[in-house]
């Protein structure tokens, strides 16, 4: 509706009409804007009156096909409309002027009150209609702002209306929800086995179902009128793979965390025992000093049960950890990592060249970065077939953005390397280029602990021989704002991605 004074415009060949017509609106505190013809009926609909008022019988077209251009326009099909005739008054002329569009068909000549009477009325529908149109577009934009997917359902599952995130959610067009059978919908996208679990709708049902781009939770809540009868549902579809993941990165940290406990106790346990063995054994070597071949097979066992105990100690180490950073030297736990991964190195017949060349340490916790080191270890050996190469080097180097003094370890493979669709995928969570056998963990937590010491990781791999993998991680010397892992906020790992990206 307009500001100010409703205005109407009259369209009428006859001058005197017109003027008769517009000297009652006026009076009656209206504004009136006049038109002679047809064509300029629909010039000045385009300005939007609040209501027109139209003769049958004009010089250029009917004012049956001009109410039917206006109403057939979406920008001027809410304006009321009324025709008017004094010659075209029989039953068939109202029928075809309301069919054509009319809100309102009158007679000439038309009592004054009549016509104000008329007008009055259809501008109260006409306010009406728009707060209405005004409500349903606030309600449809609060509808669309909702990130669940909300669907009306009518008694036979047939989806009345969705939202934005419902088409976005399922990846499924308006034009292929609306109309549709829900359960048709559901075969689509999560399979039969949902339809099948999916019982009557008089109840509300809750549901987690798998798609092919992720977990959904869909809740179904039946509506039901004044008589308490069924007559339809309301569907609401959210996205749950990031609690899913989070669920999941939880379980796994926790197993980890108890296999660490539970390494620790056993590594303890067997300390004990392996030092009064080494003592016995070194007892025994002084008694059988002149039994050549006893003694042999003595030192054999002496330098196996050396063995053990390093991987014990190193066991130790492995899962104890600061309560601060302390300074550390990178290449005294990369070789305690090599120490455990030795068995492995010799079964698959893998080379190893070492290359520890810093002269600084870095401020760090040593347990955490242990971790980080044997997962970039276990991922190159589980890359790489028999007689492979893996090269660690550790060397002093400088931050290559902002020039920031530290240590760089690089871990170098000659696997079968990591295709480019996966480099940009490879620290995200639960993502994973060994199928069955790899949790998709590893270097997402792996990124969190670098990115928690303020460290940096850069990748190169190709696949085409001579393939392979470069993981390079620089730590700078100064802890300042080191936390302990699992303290830092997600935030951070998502920003270190989005910096590797760049």
């Amino acid at each position: 509706m307009s500001e100010g004074p409703p205005k109407i415009l009259h369209v009428d060949d006859r001058e005197e009409n017109r003027y008769i017509v517009a000297k009652i609106l006026r009076n009656a505190g209206f504004e009136v804007i006049t038109g002679t013809t047809g064509r300029e009926a629909l010039e000045l609909a385009a300005k939007h009156p609040d209501l027109i008022i139209l003769d049958v019988r004009l010089p250029d077209m009917m004012g049956y096909e001009v109410s039917r251009r206006i109403k057939s326009n979406p920008a001027t099909n809410s304006i009321p409309i009324i025709q008017l005739s004094a010659s075209f008054v029989t039953n068939e002329s109202k029928v075809q002027a309301l069919d054509s569009g009319a809100d309102q068909y009158l007679t000439q000549p038309v009592e004054p009150p009549v016509l104000i009477a008329s007008v009055k009325a259809l501008l109260r529908l006409g306010k009406a209609e728009a707060i209405s149109r005004l409500s349903a577009r606030q309600w449809q934009t609060t509808f669309d702002a909702l990130s669940e997917g909300i669907g009306l359902l009518d008694s036979q599952h047939n989806v009345l209306r969705c939202n934005r995130a419902m088409s976005e959610l399922l990846h499924i067009s308006y034009g292929k929800i609306e109309g549709q059978n829900v359960r048709a919908i559901f075969d689509s996208v999560f399979g039969e086995r949902l339809t099948r679990e999916l019982q009557t709708f008089t109840h509300r049902q809750v549901h987690e179902a798998k798609g092919a781009r992720g977990w959904y939770r869909i809740t179904i809540d039946p509506v039901t009128n004044e008589n308490n009868e069924f007559v339809g549902s309301i569907l609401v579809i959210a996205d749950t793979s990031a609690q899913r993941q989070a669920e999941e990165a939880l379980k796994v940290t926790e197993r980890l965390a108890a296999t660490g406990r539970l390494a620790h106790s056993i590594a303890h346990e067997i300390n004990n025992p392996l030092e009064a063995v080494t003592n016995l054994i070194y007892l025994l070597k002084g008694l059988l000093k002149e039994h050549s071949e006893a003694t042999e097979f003595l030192n054999i066992a002496d330098i196996e049960l050396g063995r053990v105990s390093r991987i014990t100690k190193q066991t130790l180490s492995f899962h104890r950890d600061s309560a601060e950073p302390v300074k550390t030297c990178l290449s005294e736990l990369v070789n305690s990592v090599l120490v455990l991964f030795g068995q492995q190195l010799k079964e698959k017949q893998i080379s190893v060249d070492t290359r520890f060349e810093e002269k600084n340490a870095i401020e760090a916790f040593p347990g955490q970065l242990r971790q980080v080191f044997a997962n970039f270890l276990s991922n190159a050996i589980d890359a790489c077939g028999a007689n492979a190469r893996i090269v660690v080097h550790v060397f002093d180097s400088k931050a290559w953005r902002h020039g920031e003094r530290g240590v760089r370890v690089v871990f170098c493979d000659t696997g079968r390397g990591i295709p480019d669709a996966a480099k940009q995928k490879i620290f995200e969570a639960f993502f994973t280029t060994k199928e069955q056998k790899g949790s998709g963990l590893g270097l997402w937590l792996s990124a969190g602990i670098v990115n928690q010491h303020r460290g940096s990781i850069k990748l190169r791999s190709r696949v085409q021989p001579p393939s392979g993998t470069c993981f390079s991680l620089f730590f700078p010397i100064t802890h300042k704002a080191v936390t302990r892992a699992g303290d830092g906020e997600m935030a951070e790992r998502d920003h270190l991605q989005e910096r590797r990206r760049a």
